[in-house]
């Protein structure tokens, strides 16, 4: 059940896609071409590994066991979240919106437009207002 929620909240994104490039696993979502998700199983527990500012990503290893240096990835800009439910569901969906965030913002200038054109930037980047968070 998790891991369908996961993947639903994953593909919400706008344009988001599902791929596997590296085989029948991990799973990989992207935008304009650019990942900004892996969902995979490790040890027996759902993981995501979810671009994060570099020192966010610290702090956040410094505050929840579940989340880790990214697995097989850059470890200062990314981390891995294990989803063992010690975390809010909240908290994993703020970290995917910063993800997608970080990852359009770093588009070209033509691909980011199009997709603010098109969704809007308050969609893109997840800007919540205060009682949404």
């Amino acid at each position: 059940m998790l891991g369908l929620r996961m993947k639903n909240y994953l593909l919400s994104k706008p344009e988001a896609e599902e791929s596997y490039p590296f085989g029948p696993e991990p799973l990989v979502f992207k935008v304009q071409g650019k990942m900004f998700a892996l969902f995979m199983v490790r040890n027996g527990n759902f993981c995501l590994n979810l671009k994060c500012d570099p020192d966010e990503a610290v702090q956040l290893r410094d505050i929840f066991p579940c989340v880790q240096a990214g697995y097989h990835m850059n470890k200062r800009h990314w981390n891995t979240v294990v989803l063992d439910n010690s975390l809010p569901m909240g908290e994993i969906e703020r970290m995917v919106d910063n993800s997608y965030s970080l990852v359009v913002k770093g588009l070209k200038k033509s691909q980011r437009e199009g997709l603010e054109v098109r969704y809007g930037s308050k969609i893109i980047y997840s800007l919540r207002d205060k009682k949404g968070l």
